[in-house]
This record gives C-alpha cells, structure tokens and sequence, in this order.
C-alpha cells in the first residue's frame, strides 16, 4: 500500500536585519528573504530592523520565540568579525540547540562564489523553544545562496528523505 504523497506545510516566518546604517528603504536582504519566502508559500509573520546591538537583536528573537504562532525567523547582518558584528554572541545564549551543520554547509556553498572571505561569516542555525532560528549575512547574495540552497528545502515538508518541519512536532519533547 502507497502512503500518501506529503503535503506542503506554510510556516510563519520573522525576518530581522540587523544593520547601524540600513532602513526599511535600503534593506535588499530582508526585502530579498520576504520575497522568497512569501514565493515558497510560507507567510511573513512580522519583519523588524534594528541595530546592531546585542541587547536589541536578543530582545527581538526572544520575543519571536516565545511567541507560539512563530515557527522560523531568520535574521541578516552582524554575523562578521567587526567589534559592531553580535548577532552570534547575542542569539547563540537562547539556543536550546545548535544546528552546526548550517554553518558549515553554508561557508562550503559560499567558498564557491566569495573563495576565502567566507572564514569571516560567522552564519549559525540552531532551535529555540521549538523556533528555528537562523542566522545569514548582511549581503543580500549571501542571503539568496542560504535561502535557495540551505533554508527553502529544509522548510519544506515535502523534502525527502528528511526536512526540519517533520521534527516540528517533536521538538519540545523532554
């Protein structure tokens, strides 16, 4: 007997970028990841911007993730090596879990276009209160390589052999 074919899940989704200079105007990566969600069938579920401050960035996500409706939220900027670049040191405490794999896979795809320079993307992923959390660089090209070539599969429930939205329903387990 043949199991049903899986069925496309729309998971709500906050985008934060996270910039000292950019406003809603000037945003290309956040407007970028609006977009490809939106294109892939997910819904925006709210898109902030704020500086590059660790207490602001971790104030934002804390509040996206004890909010139950959130399911994903993806942030763009502060990922670098500057001394204004805290996105990791601000998110990585509210971590339940850290998914390693995304950074890694991540700098390995983006070796292929920006060579060396991706040493200096500190790109993390990880769970928090059963809300994925990932973080991307400010570049809207960056942005565009995690989304088509990380991101956009794993939130989908059709992906095989396996995809984030199918351990959904497990990740509060104790």
């Amino acid at each position: 007997m043949s199991q049903p074919e899986k069925q496309f899940i729309p998971l709500n989704i906050a985008i934060l970028t996270i910039s000292d200079t950019r406003g809603e105007a000037e945003d290309r990566s956040g407007k970028l990841l609006v977009e490809k969600l939106q294109a892939a069938g997910h819904i925006l579920f709210a898109k902030n911007i704020v500086k590059d401050d660790i207490y602001q960035i971790r104030a934002t996500v804390s509040q996206w993730v004890a909010e139950p409706q959130v399911n994903v939220i993806i942030s763009t900027g502060g990922t670098g090596v500057t001394g204004r670049d805290g996105t990791p040191e601000a998110v990585e405490p509210l971590l339940d879990k850290t998914l390693a794999g995304f950074g890694e896979v991540f700098r390995m795809l983006s070796y292929q276009d920006i060579k060396t320079s991706t040493i200096q993307s500190r790109a993390i992923a990880g769970v928090a209160n059963a809300t994925y959390i990932f973080c991307l660089p400010g570049s809207a090209n960056a942005c565009a390589t995690a989304w088509d070539s990380l991101i956009s599969e794993q939130l989908d429930f059709t992906t095989k052999p396996c995809n984030l939205v199918q351990l959904m329903p497990r990740l509060l387990e104790k």
